[in-house]
């Protein structure tokens, strides 16, 4: 059983991406298809609701395919107009004191680097459990991989499967459009962008470092 809830709304909203922060196209793929859990938001008639899960992002189809327990009501609620997915990538608190700047004329404040993408789109539920027990292989998959012993669904007793297959249920998006924004210090001087690098190693924050050297002008 599907059932499809919300419609396309006609007029594009905006969010704030200055052009230095604005991701190129394989950037953005390269989010949706790496990122951690997100945040999956929807507005309904009793307010807005929220509920935090991984995601496998289908290419081919522009979809982005999750589950959630049968127990958690949001996926009965009614939605009203788009469903929205916020993704984030690395992110980590930035000490002006990295700032070459800093002894130059001491004019830096504080900030924070981060990745993230705003998916708007029309959200199906699936209550089927051979549409779901798809998603769970390839969220198992896709987290498994690289390591030394991959665990496998097929690892597991097929009764048990079964049952906890029985326990949630699918969610899919059909991304209308997608809004992200990478604030890696971009807009800075190259000698401050070489600071913040330094120190984000220096704190442990190496996924934010490397992206920031990444997307550096």
């Amino acid at each position: 059983m599907a059932l499809s809830f919300g419609a396309r709304v006609r007029e594009t909203r905006v969010v704030y991406v200055p052009n230095h922060f604005a991701p190129d196209d394989d950037a953005v793929q390269e989010l949706l298809a790496s990122h951690g859990a997100a945040d999956l938001i929807t507005m309904t008639p009793d307010g807005m609701v929220a509920t935090m899960l991984p995601f496998s992002y289908d290419r081919s189809r522009n979809v982005l395919l999750g589950h959630l327990a049968r127990n958690n009501d949001h996926w009965q609620r009614e939605v009203l107009g788009e469903a929205l997915v916020i993704m984030r990538g690395p992110n980590a608190y930035v000490s002006p004191a990295w700032y070459a700047s800093k002894q130059e004329h001491g004019r830096v404040v504080p900030t924070w680097n981060y990745v993230t993408a705003h998916v708007y789109g029309e959200l199906t539920v699936h209550d089927d459990v051979t549409w779901v027990e798809d998603v769970v292989r390839r969220l198992s998959d896709q987290h498994e991989l690289g390591r030394a012993e991959p665990w496998s669904v097929d690892d597991a007793p097929e009764k048990y499967v079964r049952g906890q297959l029985r326990a949630i249920v699918g969610v899919e998006l059909a991304i209308h459009r997608i809004e992200a924004k990478f604030k890696l210090s971009q807009n800075r001087p190259a000698a401050d962008i070489d600071g913040v690098v330094d120190g984000l190693r220096a704190d442990g924050e190496e996924p934010t470092a490397d992206a920031v050297a990444r997307h550096r002008p």
